[in-house]
């Protein structure tokens, strides 16, 4: 039954690895779209921005390694980073809860989910990540955050209180402006190990 999923994943992802081949076009347009104004979540509702094949393969050992169950993503686009996290608690009877601003996109993920035969393991949120997440209380095995970054640091702190000892924090795009700012607001706290993966692209937060 796992093996029959795990083969629907791999022929989903490659499919979706496939088209977001072609996403330098689509982020240049969308950053034309933008030239007049500030850049918005919104240029970029055709774009993938998807983590790498290295990251996925990671995340799923992740899961298994530290018996990951109860997941939150935020940011899943199209669905690929979620198919990840899908393969890896297929194997811990774990569940997601993921959220994505876009419709359209959340839409498109939404199938990408129900084709590959995991939607019953994956709770869409559509909409802002600090409203569809608001009053969550369970706790939280494993956070992925790749959103939209000048929210990590207000997500961080709305879902820290179900935080437990063994909370992973998976933080993608560690390079950018705000997460590198984030990431610094977190290590003033004296209260996380930080750690870099991916030559600096991920910081893996865990508590000390």
């Amino acid at each position: 039954m796992i093996i029959a999923a795990q083969q629907k994943i791999a022929a989903t992802l490659a499919d979706l690895y496939e088209d977001a081949k072609y996403d330098d076009i689509r982020i240049m347009k969308a950053l034309t779209k933008s030239i007049l104004g500030p850049i918005r979540p919104i240029h970029f509702k055709d774009t993938y921005l998807a983590i790498s094949k290295k990251q996925g393969e990671d995340i799923v050992h992740l899961i298994k390694e530290n018996r990951i169950k109860n997941v939150v993503e935020f940011g899943s686009s199209f669905g690929i980073s979620t198919l990840y996290l899908a393969e890896g608690i297929l194997e811990t009877n774990g569940s997601i809860i993921t959220t994505e601003l876009i419709d359209s996109k959340a839409k498109k993920a939404i199938e990408n989910f129900k084709n590959t035969g995991v939607d019953h393991l994956i709770d869409m949120r559509i909409g802002d990540a600090m409203e569809t997440l608001k009053g969550y209380a369970e706790p939280i095995d494993l956070l992925f955050l790749d959103g939209w970054k000048d929210l990590y640091l207000s997500l961080f702190l709305m879902l820290e209180p179900n935080f437990h000892s063994k909370t992973i924090v998976y933080v993608d795009n560690a390079e950018m402006h705000d997460t590198k700012r984030f990431l610094k607001e977190i290590q003033q706290t004296n209260k996380y190990h930080l750690t870099p993966k991916h030559d600096g692209k991920v910081v893996i937060i865990n508590s000390k």
